[in-house]
């Protein structure tokens, strides 16, 4: 039922968001239709990547659903740094790993939790991702706030090419270990679960919807952004709230349905490696890119985020590592995650 509605949007949506673009429609009405039309699109997306995660394995599989969920929230970024948009783009970045750590990872150890009193998953892949959250959040995101203090705007600008180039080169690296040089060295007795389990569409159709639902995202994407200032005005939001809240709920929200959907399955291996490798996709590579790409445009875009952005990322990075270091979990670790994400959400919203 839930797919036949997701369906219904497409069809429905999709149309309308092209009409809407084209007629001039109410700025605030087509926020709604393109938010759920990029909403009904990523579920698309996430039922694709989860064909080509059973077929794959659980690593690999996290890998396409953190690849493919994060290219929603990256051409969404693009466009709103061709906007001038730096402060949402950042603003999206932080939202995206407070939304994985603690909104994905929290519901579905929640739900999971609820129909299962305990999950495991594979706590050599926990303690790896671990330190790269350490690295990624903590060492990358921080070190240029510090030094940008005694800075002056080009070299926190030049700074943050140098952190950009070492992070997507580490991010590539982390990809070759667990891959290629130390596959199946760090086994686990749940990887072997569900290894029979069929998948919904072939390799070659759900290739192919991948492919047509990211040029549909991309198309609806533009003329999202164009909504953001008259939205902010029409409900007093700020760009702060509209970046780490609606649109990284809105971009991220392929990978939200799938790891929910493998953590209620019991494949707890794959729901970790999407909230998990997902943020780590956002913070190695995703993050550095966009400084990258902002050379082309006007606005650059320093790594350079507001404290409350910076403690809140470092807060869930803590908290996130301490309830995944043992390789299980339950509902009330997966609530504790979620109560997280709504201090700070409120937070964020009265800013």
């Amino acid at each position: 039922m839930i797919n036949r509605l997701f369906f219904m949007l497409v069809l429905v949506g999709v149309p309308l968001s092209v009409a809407g673009s084209l007629l001039h429609w109410s700025q605030t009405l087509m926020f709604g239709v393109y938010c759920l039309t990029i909403v009904s699109l990523a579920s698309y997306m996430g039922r694709a990547t989860e064909s080509l995660a059973i077929v794959s394995g659980p690593r690999i599989g996290g890998l396409l659903n953190a690849t493919f969920g994060n290219a929603v929230e990256l051409i969404i970024s693009i466009f709103a740094l061709k906007e001038g948009l730096t402060e949402v783009v950042l603003a999206s970045l932080t939202g995206s790993v407070l939304g994985n750590l603690l909104l994905v990872a929290g519901l579905s150890f929640f739900i999971g939790g609820l129909k299962f009193k305990r999950q495991e998953f594979n706590v050599y892949d926990a303690r790896h991702n671990s330190g790269l959250l350490i690295f990624a959040v903590i060492v990358a995101f921080v070190i240029p706030e510090v030094f940008s203090m005694e800075m002056q705007i080009d070299e926190t600008f030049h700074l943050s090419v140098g952190i950009s180039v070492i992070l997507i080169a580490l991010y590539l690296a982390a990809l070759f270990f667990k891959l290629v040089t130390h596959r199946g060295v760090y086994q686990h007795k749940t990887d072997e679960v569900e290894e029979h389990e069929e998948p919904e569409w072939g390799k070659g159709k759900a290739l192919g919807i991948l492919a047509a639902a990211t040029v549909a995202v991309a198309y609806v994407s533009e003329s999202l952004v164009h909504t953001f200032e008259t939205v902010a005005h029409s409900f007093g939001w700020t760009e702060l709230f509209i970046g780490v809240i609606i649109v990284a709920i809105v971009g991220n929200a392929a990978e939200h349905a799938s790891a929910i959907i493998m953590a209620y399955k019991n494949k707890m291996n794959i729901a970790v490696e999407i909230a998990v490798g997902s943020t780590l996709q956002i913070a190695m590579f995703v993050a550095p890119v966009l400084v990258l790409i902002s050379l082309l445009f006007a606005d650059r875009l320093p790594l350079v985020f507001t404290m409350p952005e910076l403690i809140s990322m470092v807060t869930a990075v803590f908290l996130t590592i301490t309830l995944t270091s043992d390789g299980d979990t339950n509902w009330f670790e997966g609530l504790t995650l979620l109560a997280a994400y709504l201090i700070m959400g409120i937070g964020f919203y009265l800013l």
